[in-house]
């Protein structure tokens, strides 16, 4: 069995909100473990919040997460500008004060496996993937092994 929520979402601040609820009960269902949904949480948060400040001129994102068996992909897909993110090696401070590239570092150190793909002045995709455990007795070590 596979679950897979896709939606298509505005370039703005509060759907982020929106797909991290949503991705974030369809694994409790499952019964994946707080901390893993925990750092999924944070992983989905900070791409989305990237596509969000760097991504113009899109106006809208599409998110997709799939759960099959004990991994999770999560593909956040923007057409803006895109980015060259083996630019961006270590955070750093900004004239304003601001970090530049946190976000970026926190997906690599929570992500099991990440991928980025520029396509030239056709925005980005992120894809993260993350090994999923469930508690025991939990629906979805049933379900996704069968």
């Amino acid at each position: 069995m596979e679950a897979t929520i896709a939606l298509r979402l505005p370039r703005d601040a509060a759907s982020v909100p929106l797909i991290r609820q949503m991705l974030d009960g369809t694994l409790r269902s499952l019964g994946v473990e707080p901390q893993i949904r925990d750092d999924i949480e944070l992983m989905l948060t900070e791409a989305c919040s990237n596509v969000i400040k760097h991504a113009a001129p899109s106006d809208d994102y599409t998110v997709s997460a799939s759960v099959h068996d004990h991994l999770c992909v999560i593909k956040v897909v923007d057409t803006g500008n895109g980015f060259d993110a083996s630019k961006v090696i270590e955070a750093t401070q900004g004239e304003n004060g601001m970090e530049h590239g946190r976000g970026l570092q926190i997906m690599r150190a929570l992500a099991d496996d990440i991928r980025f793909t520029n396509r030239r002045e056709h925005g980005a995709v992120v894809c993260l993937e993350k090994q999923l455990r469930y508690a025991p007795g939990a629906a979805g070590r049933q379900l996704m092994t069968t």
